[in-house]
């Protein structure tokens, strides 16, 4: 009978995995949620917006578009990113004004994607990381280390993001 309900219980953790496109910044692996990573894209000459706040690195042109992009490290860490010929542009859906917008997040690779269950997933601790809280989905257990499961929305709601909505 215990086995039964362990194989329940198993089942219904593999129904509730969550994918999760996982990627480093300044060392350290952070993941945003599948769903809303919409593209990857390597670095390219990115054009610079005069008078905007040093954490928008400024915006490219995808087929036609203008997406702005964001230094992820200067939001999280206050520091810039090194640009390596590893770097990336991860372009995110999120939720800005009531209106679904892409911005690219500028990241130093990108890793790979990754699966992980509600039994994976801790809730952040309140101490100890040099994070917003608000910031943050939840830790993830991966072998002998967290995957930080970054909430993008949140991340992308700081001030002066207005305008990068008027791009």
């Amino acid at each position: 009978m215990q086995l039964k309900q362990g194989m329940e219980n198993n089942l219904e953790d593999i129904r509730r995995m969550q994918k999760y496109l996982t990627f480093f910044l300044n060392g350290k692996i952070y993941a945003v949620s599948i769903m809303k990573a919409k593209e990857i894209l390597e670095y390219e000459k990115i054009t610079t917006i005069p008078r905007m706040p040093e954490y928008i690195y400024g915006a490219i042109n995808i087929r036609g578009k203008i997406i702005p992009v964001v230094d992820l490290c200067q939001c999280l860490e206050d520091q810039s990113s090194e640009i390596t010929r590893r770097s990336c542009i991860v372009v995110v859906e999120v939720k800005f004004n009531d209106k679904m917008t892409n911005v690219g997040i500028l990241v130093d690779a990108v890793s790979k994607v990754m699966d992980f269950s509600a039994s994976d997933i801790e809730p952040s601790p309140q101490l100890g990381l040099d994070i917003n809280a608000d910031f943050i989905e939840g830790m993830a257990k991966l072998e002998d280390q967290f995957v930080v499961l970054l909430n993008i929305d949140n991340i992308l709601l700081l001030e002066g993001m207005d305008k990068i909505a008027k791009l």
